[in-house]
């Protein structure tokens, strides 16, 4: 071979040695979500699928440009940690949890992105150090649930005038229940009700507690929790059964039966988490995105429940509701 002819195979086979070294690269991984659900994917699904929604049209569509994982603690708070220590050993890109889960979460990893779609007190939780500043690696948004339990009561008030002795559920293993509970205790008081607490911790605990509300209450105010969420269905049986007008904070929970519910929007925040995972997922620090509120608020009431309680609702009750359920 002439010289000449040597210098221009060689040349050749250079330029394409790049080529063949990236075509045998490995295609590069997907970022992959971990969902820690603290209830049963049917009682989340609403929210779940306003978060997927959300992802797809920022462009990350699930099995293809996304990976999601779930996991789901179907309202068994002592699973969370469990769960959130499986989410980091796959070795997720982000977290998103909510609720009591969010502490667990937190306890897991201190660098795995960590986001709640729904943050209960999360300044006084520990949960960030500011809202403005979180740092550390979580952030998400707050849902205010004990904020709200003054506009819950006095909503409650104008379906029973005459309200008198109220009694609160609340699951005394979840701090946020607990501290919902304590709101409702004082704002209660300070309308002039005479207030009990009836402690719970499991799904086993619920039928006892009726039996001490049936002689102690004319109404029920069930705290928002993973474990009431999940156990719903049993909680507004038994409510009715005892003749129990309910008030939550969550629209799933009126929509199994419960009379109202005055709450954030949980789907919308589900959603807004998704812009925040879309920021971390192109690079945004989790400290660095501030702690967001809720903005968009849901009174539903349940027209069927009021019927059988025997209940007449005032029409200007009616009037400010955002849904009817009949």
């Amino acid at each position: 071979m002439r010289r000449r002819d040597f210098i221009k195979v060689i040349a050749g086979s250079a330029t394409s040695w790049p080529l063949a070294a990236s075509a045998q690269q490995a295609p590069k991984r997907r970022p992959t979500i971990g969902f820690l659900g603290t209830n049963t994917p049917l009682a989340q699904e609403r929210w779940t699928a306003a978060f997927v929604q959300r992802l797809h049209e920022l462009g990350w569509i699930e099995g293809q440009t996304v990976a999601i994982v779930y996991r789901w603690a179907e309202g068994h708070t002592e699973r969370f940690a469990e769960l959130a220590i499986e989410l980091v050993r796959l070795r997720v890109d982000v977290i998103v949890t909510l609720g009591a889960a969010v502490p667990a979460a937190k306890q897991a990893t201190s660098v795995i992105p960590t986001i709640f779609a729904v943050g209960n007190d999360p300044v006084g939780s520990g949960m960030v150090a500011s809202l403005a500043r979180p740092g550390g690696n979580v952030t998400g948004l707050s849902a205010q649930q004990s904020d709200l339990a003054g506009k819950r009561l006095e909503l409650l008030l104008q379906v029973i005038p005459n309200l008198s002795r109220l009694a609160i559920i609340a699951n005394s293993g979840n701090p946020p229940s607990v501290a919902e509970a304590h709101e409702v205790q004082v704002r209660g008081r300070a309308l002039g009700l005479d207030v009990a607490t009836i402690e719970i911790r499991e799904p086993s605990d619920i039928a006892p507690a009726f039996d001490t509300l049936n002689v102690r209450a004319q109404a029920l105010y069930v705290s928002n929790d993973p474990l009431t969420v999940t156990n719903r269905i049993e909680i507004n049986t038994m409510a009715l059964v005892a003749r129990l007008p309910t008030v939550y904070g969550s629209r799933v929970q009126v929509e199994a039966g419960g009379l109202i519910s005055y709450a954030p929007s949980f789907s919308d925040l589900f959603w807004r988490a998704a812009d925040i995972v879309d920021k971390i997922l192109r690079g945004t620090k989790p400290g660095d995105i501030p702690v967001e509120q809720p903005t968009k608020f849901e009174f539903i009431i349940n027209l069927t429940t009021a019927k059988a309680l025997g209940l007449t609702i005032p029409a200007s009750l009616m009037s400010l509701a955002d849904e009817l359920i009949e």
